[in-house]
């Protein structure tokens, strides 16, 4: 199985309540399932929702992270719509740039254990390729202690159609990585988000793994109608169908299976799954997610 890391703040119950003690068993339980490296954690203007020190201390032993401020981008982007490394707007821009200053601040502090730092191609609804590679420019020159810069695509604006992130499309961000070393990561849901069909997605894949950017493909349903984990076509994270069936999750065996085929080069999974809503404890949680990566072994991953 190819490595993979856990989103544990999809996860987690730590981003609605927060239990040290519950979290403090669950990282490390998440981190010793089989084929799992490490977390995708959440930068949310700090390294934590509630107690930063208390991560530093708690990286499970020996875990590889990836970083994502995506959260702190939609909280930015909600209160500055200009804001964004693809933004037109000069002010915008560099509120982005600065916001990643920190981000490379607080990654400092794991002791090289973040091995991926993911960027997005906001503003919403409006950004601009020329700006976006000015911006990876001024990004690649500056020391991340050995991270690794990946764009993770998320759902591009599409004519007479909402959306939820509204980011570039993913043509302008493979042209924007002509001649860098920063890598394309995309997320099954948020491209079905974009797309509206389970079958596009799988052609996405294959012209992302094409391009030889991709370096890893994370695994998150989406749903055409509302249901448990929320409302059609947001971006809830609902688990893979036949780890939850009644999640109404579009990623079914079959999508997982042609997502595969679709990046055999891709060196790393992602999976990012919401806890079910009758998870309570730790252990709850840990057999959530083993579940759906019980279905990523058993279809090849």
């Amino acid at each position: 199985m190819k490595p993979v890391y856990i989103s544990a703040y999809a996860a987690s119950p730590a981003f609605t309540r927060w239990d040290p003690a519950l979290e403090a068993e669950l990282l490390p339980a998440l981190c010793a399932l089989p084929g799992v490296v490490g977390l995708e954690v959440p930068w949310l203007g700090a390294l934590h929702p509630h107690d930063p020190e208390w991560f530093v201390r708690h990286v499970p032993p020996g875990a590889r992270l990836a970083v994502t401020p995506l959260p702190w981008v939609m909280r930015r982007t909600a209160e500055n719509p200009s804001y964004g490394i693809a933004s037109g707007d000069a002010a915008g821009r560099a509120a982005a740039l600065d916001d990643l200053r920190r981000v490379r601040a607080d990654i400092g502090r794991l002791a090289g254990s973040v091995e991926l730092v993911a960027l997005h191609t906001a503003p919403r609804g409006g950004g601009d390729p020329v700006a976006l590679s000015a911006s990876l420019d001024e990004l690649r020159s500056w020391d991340w202690g050995g991270a690794r810069l990946v764009i993770e695509h998320c759902d591009a604006v599409r004519p007479g159609r909402p959306f939820e992130k509204g980011f570039l499309a993913l043509a302008e961000e493979l042209a924007a990585l002509d001649g860098s070393d920063i890598g394309l990561w995309l997320n099954w849901g948020r491209s079905a988000i974009e797309l509206r069909d389970p079958d596009a997605v799988t052609t996405q894949i294959r012209d992302a793994a094409a391009s030889g950017r991709l370096v890893g493909l994370t695994f998150s349903g989406a749903a055409a109608e509302d249901g448990p984990y929320g409302g059609a076509w947001v971006d809830g994270h609902p688990p893979l169908l036949s780890a939850d069936p009644d999640s109404k999750s579009l990623l079914d065996d079959a999508h997982v299976a042609e997502a595969l085929a679709a990046a055999p080069e891709a060196p790393a999974l992602g999976l990012k799954v919401s806890r079910l809503p009758s998870d309570r404890t730790a252990a709850d949680v840990v057999a959530t997610v083993a579940r759906n990566l019980d279905v990523l072994r058993r279809l090849g991953a």
